[in-house]
């Protein structure tokens, strides 16, 4: 029996997460939510080729009087908690429980305690449980790793890198690790916050948290990583001595020594993509994906898994450590 589910958000990553929604059986979207004016009205069958009609865009969940037999939400909007706040609340209120992409939920104590708080307490009172997830944060740097040290007895350290070539990935994707800035306009955007990857700090207290690796204090860096020759990339050339990408760095410590690195590296042209998990413990692990993970693909496969676990767990704030292992024979 197919799992009726609203989703909020329609942009590029909400649409793929619709598609393999569709193609898998996995659920079947019931109720489709976006504020753009451009969508409001539309069939969601025009914006995902294979769909079957009937589902109009609604600009909000306030428009949607009838939920009936809806348990659950799909978020894909933004990856800042306080702005996805006003959607959560009425979510959970109405009884439906959250999945979200929005990267801050991942860790949400670390940035957002207060919200974190109230987030729980409002699933307790309404039955609902919700989780921030996606292939970083919510897998490659932090639920992975975890789930890598059930083979150790003891963990010392534990770096992760995820190095990519951006000019594969969408578009956004490439405006956010700053494709094409020069080093003026990256200083700017990097000193106003609006360029970096959401929820390093996250995924590095995620992994702390339930590896055992107590962090007496973290640090977290960001710098360009500048093109060397004319690169190109998905918004034109990159000139030398631009940015082709971003290379940011989270590091927690204890004793004076780092027991988490976690390396970030995207730019356009990067001649190497790959994930990479090295444990030092007892047995000492190591594993890399060559080619690296395809985020959206991943993303939307990760989400569409997370849906069964969720609501079979208690109700309450979870983190993608405190579910259950699901595989992609999770099915609708």
């Amino acid at each position: 029996m197919s799992l009726d589910v609203a989703h909020v958000g329609l942009g590029p990553l909400g649409l793929e997460i619709v598609r393999a929604a569709h193609e898998r059986g996995a659920a079947r979207v019931a109720i489709a939510i976006d504020s753009a004016p451009a969508l409001v009205g539309r069939d969601l069958s025009e914006l995902v080729a294979g769909l079957p009609p009937g589902v109009r865009v609604r600009p909000s969940p306030l428009a949607i009087s009838d939920w009936t037999g809806v348990r659950l939400a799909l978020v894909t909007t933004s990856s800042d908690l306080e702005l996805c706040m006003d959607t959560f609340r009425e979510l959970l209120t109405r009884g439906v429980s959250v999945v979200s992409t929005c990267e801050e939920l991942a860790w949400p104590w670390l940035r957002h305690p207060v919200l974190a708080q109230e987030l729980h307490e409002l699933c307790v009172r309404h039955r609902v449980r919700i989780v921030g997830t996606g292939v970083n944060p919510g897998y490659l740097m932090d639920a992975l790793p975890v789930a890598l040290t059930h083979a150790c007895h003891r963990v010392r350290h534990v770096r992760v890198e995820r190095v990519q070539d951006a000019a594969r990935r969408r578009l956004p994707f490439q405006r956010k690790v700053g494709v094409g800035l020069s080093p003026e306009e990256f200083e700017a955007r990097a000193s106003a916050g609006s360029l970096r990857h959401v929820g390093l700090g996250e995924s590095l207290h995620l992994l702390a948290y339930h590896a055992g690796l107590t962090l007496e204090r973290w640090e977290e860096s960001l710098e360009p990583v500048l093109a060397e020759r004319e690169t190109p990339s998905g918004l034109g050339p990159v000139p030398a001595g631009h940015a082709r990408g971003v290379l940011q760095v989270a590091r927690g410590f204890t004793g004076g020594k780092a027991v988490i690195e976690l390396v970030f590296r995207a730019g356009a042209g990067e001649p190497r993509s790959y994930d990479r998990v090295q444990v030092d413990g007892d047995p000492p692990l190591d594993v890399t994906f060559e080619g690296g993970v395809h985020g959206d693909v991943a993303t939307a496969a990760i989400v569409l898994n997370t849906l069964r676990p969720l609501l079979a767990a208690e109700p309450g704030l979870h983190t993608m450590a405190s579910l259950p292992l699901a595989g992609c024979g999770v099915r609708g």
